[in-house]
Formats: structure tokens, C-alpha cells, sequence
């Protein structure tokens, strides 16, 4: 088995323990419905049977116990309720610990897995108690097995089947290899023996070696069902031509199998004979009834078949296939080789990378198309502006679908955190429910595996600290059980994610208490609620007392800060005592390429991300010699700050400024330069610590823009107003002490 075959199993099987879990999850809160019970069973059922093609036997054993006790759920035997699904819970994660060791390339369990293997097979064996496993099968009724060997010539006590497969032409295209099925049926039975059918193979000048030629035909000894031998052919059921003959079958079963024999009845025959599942004169007497049924006159076919089929040797389903191929035409060619129709895959799994380069290359492709088009505008070559103009629509285009193929729901890692609340609520004696909402908002799949850390923290700290025992709630008026909110949604062009919970809220005494100790804050500073709640994330920074596994560390929000931070998004704190807490992290929707606003200062440019712009309005020199900095558009007062203080460009300022509206506030800059699609290049580490800049692009002149980090921007300066003395304001930006609720990217 090649390693890209096992690593696609691994892949498949997390995410089918990954919907397993949920699944588990939903029926151990008593929501144990059909449709469910069944979807759990698919996916133990189909791990199992691709865990045997890629020879991980360990899995195949464990999860085949699973797999009989899900039956017996099927079939209304037994009642999946809350602790047999915490048992399958415990299964599906010896599953993952097996598949998880099978991904560093150790097949054989530790002693550790072996216990626990033991231990959860003892307690699925007593759920299923004494009754025959399903799958397993019976012995013939009495009195038949004597007519059946007559018919056979086999023994009651012998449980040989006969497979016989074709596999069609395009088997390997598709990524299945036939002879890890046939090693697949060897872990439940023995291949009693194995005849390779190469009649299909062409000449060698005809070869191709992406095609199968092969079939096989097989006496297989086993105790399992035609369920369990029709199982291992799963994954290639539409790509080939399967029979399966049960032990102690009637002369009749072969009739048919002769009948579909596309190497012809003779040579199938001989087969049988070498393979010890026939007779000679067994074959003789099913290759006499077969000619009967495709060659003889059309009278006699139906009499015959209604003859065997009062005697109960043959289906009525075998007359109907036996006439269907006596009225073909004769002449017609049989397809060898023809596949099935069936439906067509409209996806493909492509590694990130590829698409992290393909991503790079787009950017360079946009930083490319501006520079041509900047040339063409300054040699005025009408003709070549307009291509260049038709040229940045295509790459837009292209941009936009790249883009796409980044782009990831966030349910998935929103319904990884049942798991977690489950386990942590219990171990804390907590009753909690969470609830998830927006899970089909898209993001960037980076943007998703950098978030986990963040909820993380944010679920656990919720449990732990947020919400109240059953008996502290029911004292306060409120239900024993709590709920925990994961909602995600799209707003101004960015995606905004809340963690909320319906427990006691933050206490802003005691935030205040715990800051005056460790010396954030002095011991006559007076802050709003929005910095006392800005206070917990600082670094090291806790209200509790003692130190639990959970939390306790001060460790948690200022990782969810770092991480936010390092992904150009903010964090908004929102909490009211003893009704809740909500933490809101606002997100871009890529961290690639996204649409921008250039302006200039001085000899310096600035890209304002295109989305938190509201409008552009010339400055007055009235309005830019005032002292206030207010200006008064429609009768409204707008707050403006200079970029050329905030950020000390040298250089006089321009005659007539223009000012650039982003979330309340007024940017005045030299010259509006419009919109432009930008590439995002991040900081060096010398520049990280710059308050308001979000990251850097290389515009077509090959001159460097800086792109503005507007929250962090505005954030910043309304704090540094608000520090600062009057005759100093409008001098530059001072670094501040005071705490700020939005964390700004650098």
C-alpha cells in the first residue's frame, strides 16, 4: 500500500471521527434519531473497511465490535441512550489514538491502547450480550443441507463462498488497487484459493498502464455474511462486476455466473473446477442449463424456469436476466471493461501549500498589472491602457476565485468545541449547553487554523469562570443550566466572531483591585468601564486566586490578543455583572489580497483597506487652521487627526488636504490617489511595534505603501487625545500607558 493511499485514509478517517463525535454527542443529549444512528454507522462502517485496504488490522478488529453494537442499534435491539454513546464516545477516541499512531508510522498498539482496547471490548460485549453477532452466518435449516450437498458437493459444515470479480478498466485511474481488496477479505476469512483472469489483456502495443485487465476468481472461506464480503467491494462497487455465491448454493447460482461470464462459459468453467467449487459433473449440468436458458427455443425457456422456480432451485430475478440475454442481439459486442454510469465527484482535496503558492503568485501577478498599467498611463498609450485595463479585469477575476478556493466554513471548528464543553463541564460539575450559530460563514482556511487557539481559550475560561454551578445559578433565579454562544457572521466587510456565556460577568472591582496590586494602574486613576475590562489582557493578568489546569495563569487572554493581533483583527470586551459575558473578535476576510484606498502624505504612502472607508471631503483652510480639530459636515462634528503628525512625515503640507472618514473620524492626507487591489506583505520585526499599521505592499512604482490598521489607528489616537496635554495635541502621538479594549495588529 503506498503511503499517498494511507495518507488519504488518515485524512478521510479523522474527518469521519470528527462527524462520528458530533453525531455521538447530539444522541448523548438524548437526540438519538434515525437519521443520526445511521450516519454514526456509515462512518464506523467505512473506516473500518478502508483501514483494512491500507492494512491496519488493529483499527479493523476494534472498530468491527463498534460496528456490531450500531447494528444491533439499527436493527431497534438496543437503545442508543446517554451512556452507551459516552461509551462509543470513548471507542471513537481509541480509534483516533490508533489512526493518529498509524499517521507517525507505528502500526502496533502500545500496552497502554491494548488496556484500553480490552477494556472498552469488554464493555461492548456486555452490551451485546450473548445473542450471535450480525454478520456472522448461520448454519443451513435442517433438512436442507442434504440437498444441498447433493446439488454442490460440499458439506454442511463447509462455509466456502465463491467471488467472482471483474474489475473494470478505469479501477486504478480512481486510486483503488484490487489487490489490497483481495488482502482485505484475508483479515476475516481465508482465501481458500485465487485465480487471476487475464483474458481482457491486450496486446502489448495496445497496453496501458493506468488500466486494469485483471479479474479474479475466488473460493473464500469465512463465517462472515454476504453483507460483510459485499462490504469489502465498497469503494469500488461501480467499478467492477462483483458475484458473490453463498456456501451450499443451489447448481442454478452458477448458471448465472456462467451466463455473465465475459471470458467465456468453458474457460470459467475450468476455474471452478481447478478452484474445487464445482465438480465436472456439477459444471456439466450448470452448463447445460445455461445453453438451455440462452439458446434454446423460446418456448422452452419459460417452461424450464418454471420448473426450478417451483422447486425453489432458482430466483424468478435469474429467469428474467436469462431471457434478457437470449432476446440480445447476437452480433452485439460484449463492452469489456465498461464502467457503470455513475455520479461524477465535483471536488478534489489540494494541498494548502499549492494553494498558499498559487495565492503568492496571484499577488505578484496584481503587483505586475499595476506597474504595466502605470506605465501605459505615462506614455499615454491609449491602446495599451485599455489592454491593461481589460488585463487587471481578468486578473481580478482570477484574484477573487483564488481567493474562493481559501475560503472555509467555520462550523467545523465551532462543532469541535461540543467535545470539549461536554468533557470540561464535567469535570468541573457543570451543566452546559452550547450553542452555535453562523457556522456557514467563510473565511480564510489560514484565518481558521489560527483561531483555534484563541476559542480555545475563550470556551475554556467561559466554563471555568463564566459560568456558574447548578446550584449558584438556581440561587440567583436562573436556570441550573448554562449556555455557552459560538456565533460567527459577516459585518463591514470583515468576519466578526462571538464567544458569549450567560454566567456572572466580569467584576470590575475586583479587575481594578488586581491591577492596583500588580501596578498597571495607579491607585488614583480613574478608568472607564471600556479600559477596566481592557485590564484582562494584559500579559500575566488574573482575577482568580488559585491556579487550576483549566486556568488561573493570566496566560489565556493575552494569547487570544497575540493571536488576534497577528492576524489583522481586534477584540472587543463586553460584559455586564451577572448576566454575561461577551468577547467579539473582529477578522479580515483574508490575510492575502484585499481591496484598498491609496493615499499620499508627503512622499509617503498609505493604503486604508476599502471597507472602512465612508467618505472622502476636502479640508477647508478654515477648518485645517483651527486649533480644534473638529470639522462641521452637515451639522455633525467629525473629530480629524493628521497621518502626517500621527506618524511625523517630514515635509510641508499640501495646499488643499483632503480628508479620508473611517469609523468616525477624519484622516487628512495630502492627495486621494483611489481605489487599488493590494497585495499585503508583512512587517519586519524592526517595524512591529508601529501602532495603526496592519502590514506593507509594493505598489507598481516598486515604492512601498504602508497599510493602515484602522481600529488600532483610531484606538490610538482618541487614547493619545485624551493623555495628552492641550497645547501638545495635534504635535504627534506619545506612547501611552493606559489600557486599550481593541488589540491592534502589528
Amino acid at each position: 500500500m503506498s503511503d499517498d493511499t494511507r495518507t488519504v485514509f488518515i485524512i478521510e478517517a479523522r474527518e469521519l471521527l470528527a462527524d462520528m463525535e458530533i453525531a455521538l454527542l447530539r444522541c448523548e443529549d438524548g437526540t438519538a434519531d434515525p437519521e443520526t444512528i445511521n450516519a454514526i454507522f456509515r462512518a464506523a462502517h467505512t473506516i473500518k473497511g478502508s483501514a483494512g485496504l491500507v492494512g491496519l488490522d488493529g483499527v479493523v478488529g476494534f472498530t468491527h465490535l463498534v460496528e456490531t453494537l450500531l447494528a444491533r442499534v439499527r436493527a431497534g435491539k438496543l437503545t442508543l441512550d446517554a451512556d452507551t454513546a459516552a461509551l462509543l464516545i470513548g471507542c471513537k477516541d481509541h480509534i483516533q489514538g490508533l489512526i493518529d499512531a498509524a499517521a507517525d508510522g507505528v502500526d502496533a498498539q502500545t500496552p497502554e491502547q491494548q488496556a484500553v482496547a480490552e477494556s472498552l471490548a469488554s464493555a461492548l460485549r456486555a452490551l451485546l450480550g450473548d445473542d450471535p453477532v450480525p454478520g456472522t452466518a448461520r448454519p443451513p435449516p435442517a433438512g436442507s443441507a442434504p440437498a444441498r450437498a447433493k446439488l454442490t458437493g460440499t458439506t454442511a459444515d463447509t462455509l466456502s463462498w465463491h467471488i467472482s470479480v471483474r474489475f473494470f478498466a478505469g479501477v486504478l485511474r480512481d486510486g483503488m488497487d484490487p489487490l489490497s481488496i483481495i488482502r482485505y477479505l484475508s483479515t476475516f476469512g481465508r482465501l481458500a484459493s485465487v485465480h487471476i483472469v487475464d483474458d481482457a489483456m491486450p496486446a502489448s502495443n495496445e497496453f496501458d498502464a493506468e488500466s486494469c485487465y485483471l479479474g479474479f476468481e475466488i473460493r473464500f472461506d469465512t463465517d462472515a455474511d454476504k453483507a460483510k464480503i459485499e462490504g469489502a467491494f465498497e469503494f469500488v462497487r461501480d467499478e467492477c462486476q462483483l458475484h458473490i455465491i453463498p456456501p451450499h448454493s443451489h447448481i442454478a447460482r452458477y448458471v448465472e455466473l456462467l451466463g455473465d461470464a465475459p471470458l467465456g462459459n468453458i474457460a470459467l468453467g475450468a476455474l471452478l473446477m481447478q478452484s474445487g467449487t464445482l465438480t465436472r459433473r456439477e459444471l456439466d449440468s450448470a452448463l447445460r442449463l445455461q445453453q438451455e436458458f440462452v439458446f434454446g427455443a423460446s418456448g422452452e425457456a419459460p417452461q424450464l424456469g418454471e420448473i426450478l422456480i417451483e422447486n425453489q432451485m432458482v430466483a424468478p430475478r435469474v429467469i428474467e436476466a436469462a431471457l434478457a440475454r437470449q432476446a440480445r442481439v447476437p452480433d452485439a459486442p460484449r463492452a469489456s471493461g465498461a464502467a457503470s454510469p455513475k455520479v461524477e465527484s465535483h471536488s478534489i482535496r489540494v494541498d494548502s501549500l499549492k494553494l498558499e503558492r498559487l495565492t503568492d503568485l496571484i499577488g505578484e501577478l496584481i503587483i505586475a498589472g499595476a506597474s504595466t498599467d502605470m506605465i501605459a498611463r505615462k506614455a499615454d498609450l491609449t491602446d495599451l491602457s485599455e489592454s491593461t485595463f481589460r488585463l487587471a479585469r481578468l486578473v481580478e477575476a482570477v484574484r477573487d476565485q483564488t481567493l474562493e478556493l481559501r475560503m472555509m466554513q467555520i462550523g467545523g471548528t465551532f462543532m469541535r468545541f461540543q467535545r470539549i464543553v461536554r468533557d470540561v463541564a464535567r469535570e468541573l460539575g457543570k451543566e452546559i449547553r452550547l450553542e452555535v450559530s453562523g457556522g456557514e460563514t467563510e473565511l480564510d482556511k489560514t484565518l481558521v487554523e489560527h483561531m483555534n487557539d484563541p476559542l480555545m481559550h475563550l470556551v475554556r475560561n467561559a466554563i471555568d469562570h463564566g459560568i456558574e454551578d447548578a446550584d449558584t445559578r438556581v440561587a440567583q433565579g436562573k436556570k441550573p443550566q448554562g449556555t455557552l454562544r459560538l456565533a460567527a457572521y459577516h459585518d463591514s466587510g470583515a468576519v466578526v466572531i462571538d464567544v458569549s456565556d450567560d454566567g456572572r460577568g466580569l467584576n470590575r472591582e475586583r479587575i481594578l483591585r488586581k491591577a492596583r496590586e500588580r501596578g498597571l494602574i495607579g491607585a488614583a486613576d480613574a478608568l472607564s468601564d471600556e479600559q477596566t475590562l481592557a485590564l484582562v489582557f494584559e500579559p500575566g493578568f488574573s482575577t482568580t486566586d488559585a491556579v487550576t489546569e483549566l486556568s488561573g495563569r493570566g496566560v489565556g487572554m493575552d494569547v487570544v490578543k497575540s493571536n488576534v493581533t497577528a492576524l489583522r483583527g481586534s477584540v472587543e470586551l463586553v460584559s455586564r455583572e451577572g448576566e454575561g459575558t461577551t468577547v467579539r473578535i473582529r477578522l479580515p476576510l483574508t490575510l492575502a489580497i484585499i481591496e484598498g484606498f491609496q493615499v499620499r502624505v508627503g512622499s509617503s504612502f498609505f493604503v486604508i483597506p476599502l471597507d472602512m472607508v465612508e467618505e472622502c471631503m476636502d479640508l477647508s483652510p478654515t477648518d485645517a487652521a483651527a486649533a480644534n480639530q473638529f470639522i462641521n459636515p452637515r451639522g455633525k462634528l467629525l473629530p480629524f487627526v493628521r497621518l502626517r503628525d500621527v506618524y511625523r512625515v517630514e515635509g510641508a503640507a499640501a495646499k488643499l488636504e483632503s480628508i479620508v472618514v473611517v469609523g468616525g473620524i477624519g484622516l487628512v492626507v495630502d492627495e486621494l490617489l483611489g481605489e487599488l487591489q493590494t497585495v499585503i506583505k508583512p512587517l519586519p520585526r524592526l517595524f512591529g511595534k508601529v501602532g495603526g499599521i496592519g502590514g506593507s505592499t509594493i505598489l507598481g512604482t516598486g515604492q512601498v505603501a504602508l497599510i493602515l490598521d484602522v481600529p488600532s489607528l483610531i484606538q490610538q489616537c482618541l487614547a493619545e487625545r485624551d493623555t495628552r496635554p492641550a497645547a501638545s495635541r495635534g504635535q504627534g502621538l506619545r506612547k501611552t500607558a493606559r489600557p486599550r479594549h481593541v488589540a491592534s495588529p502589528v
